[in-house]
């Protein structure tokens, strides 16, 4: 994973998908996140990328910054985005600069339907993350309620680890860890309602926050996009009868689906086909005009 070269800016890090830059004159009181076209399933990064979908990424999470700043109705929430500061021109269109934040190390996620590993271990205890649920359950259906999920962000090469609320307690303390809780459900319900409003189903999602110099909570990174969220249509959820049908995907389960089946999680990961990358840019293309026009 090299990173560009970029004027003005220092790279410092480069995630599973994104690369970080701090200012080259040394300041810190912003950042340049760049989104890569890179594509990443079961903690592994995968070979090839995804074209242009650094930018669909960032067109999507900018939407939604947008809504979750209240243009959706709700009452404002905090966001990373530097007001009127462009990034440089060789990585416009997929890149933010945004304030520098003390990154909190948990992933925050909400499910609202029963999909994926929580279907899994749901067949097996009756539990997601440890949570009981109802009996008789299917895989695709939606939750009594919303559910919070927390994982350890494990460093890059190591596997996230799902974690119970009260780890998180020790991790960043009660109140920072009730806030994250309290605000990932926040946003999951007003997503939710936003994409059933355009004919989606936004059955999970995760979030990532950081503090700032005044320890106020703010959302950071990447939101309610196609990497970090599983979007299905709503009118074939509802029509559906296999999981494949009913589950109809607007995200890249279409890779986890062709790396679940051709790859056993060791050794290195296969290439991904012409076909299989070509369909996930389509479904990334076409979620991005649904919601966002």
């Amino acid at each position: 994973m090299s990173a560009l070269d970029l004027p003005g800016w220092k790279h410092v890090y480069s995630g599973k998908v994104r690369d970080l830059y701090r200012p080259a004159d040394g300041a810190r009181d912003r950042m340049l996140v760049v989104a890569s076209d890179r594509v990443s399933a079961f903690d592994q990064v995968l070979e090839p990328g995804i074209p242009g979908k650094g930018e669909l990424l960032t067109r999507l999470s900018l939407w939604w910054f947008a809504q979750l700043a209240g243009a959706d109705g709700g009452r404002p929430l905090p966001n990373h985005l530097l007001d009127g500061v462009e990034p440089p021109a060789a990585v416009a269109g997929r890149a933010m600069v945004v304030r520098e934040l003390d990154m909190q190390p948990i992933e925050c996620i909400v499910r609202g339907y029963l999909t994926g590993t929580g279907w899994a271990e749901y067949r097996e205890n009756g539990t997601v993350c440890g949570i009981p649920l109802p009996a008789g359950l299917e895989n695709g259906d939606r939750l009594p309620e919303p559910i919070y999920t927390p994982a350890y962000k494990a460093p890059l090469g190591e596997h996230d680890e799902n974690i119970p609320f009260e780890r998180t307690v020790e991790l960043v303390g009660a109140e920072t860890a009730a806030a994250l809780r309290d605000a990932s459900l926040e946003i999951y319900t007003r997503a939710a309602a936003l994409a059933e409003a355009n004919g989606l189903i936004l059955a999970d999602s995760k979030f990532e926050f950081g503090l700032d110099e005044d320890g106020l909570l703010v959302l950071a990174d990447e939101v309610l996009t196609s990497d970090s969220s599983r979007y299905w249509d709503a009118a074939a959820w509802r029509t559906g009868t296999t999981p494949a049908e009913r589950m109809a995907s607007y995200d890249k389960q279409i890779v986890r689906d062709w790396m679940g089946a051709h790859w056993d999680k060791t050794g290195t990961p296969p290439a991904l086909p012409a076909e299989i990358v070509e369909r996930t840019a389509a479904k990334y293309r076409e979620l991005l005009e649904t919601l966002a026009g």
